[in-house]
């Protein structure tokens, strides 16, 4: 479970966090390299690679590791907690007992 951000610094972000096993590799794997030039040649079908503009203005944001994902939800979800989700939540959710709701973009116990 870690950290997504859409970023700009010139209009709105939208802020997930992305809960799966090996989120962090996965996530970096669709949003492809940092390098917008190198990008848009290598991986053309990565966020990145459609929409990057240069190096600062990549499109997209993700966590590097754990501590830098830890720090990154506290900022942006202060009010969420590491620990009571793996606690309470995370089993559910591996069970397929909690679903998105898509009216309110929420996740929601079945």
């Amino acid at each position: 479970m870690f950290l997504k951000c859409l970023m700009s610094c010139s209009g709105p972000i939208s802020a997930l966090i992305l809960a799966h096993e090996d989120a962090i590799n996965r996530w970096r794997s669709v949003m492809g390299p940092t390098k917008v030039y190198k990008t848009k040649y290598e991986a053309p079908d990565t966020i990145r690679g459609m929409y990057g503009l240069t190096d600062t203005r990549n499109s997209t944001h993700g966590s590097d590791g754990e501590e830098t994902a830890a720090r990154e939800m506290s900022f942006f979800f202060p009010e969420f907690s590491r620990k009571e989700w793996y606690e309470v939540e995370e089993e559910k959710f591996r069970k397929g007992q909690i679903q998105l709701d898509k009216a309110s973009f929420v996740h929601r116990l079945l």
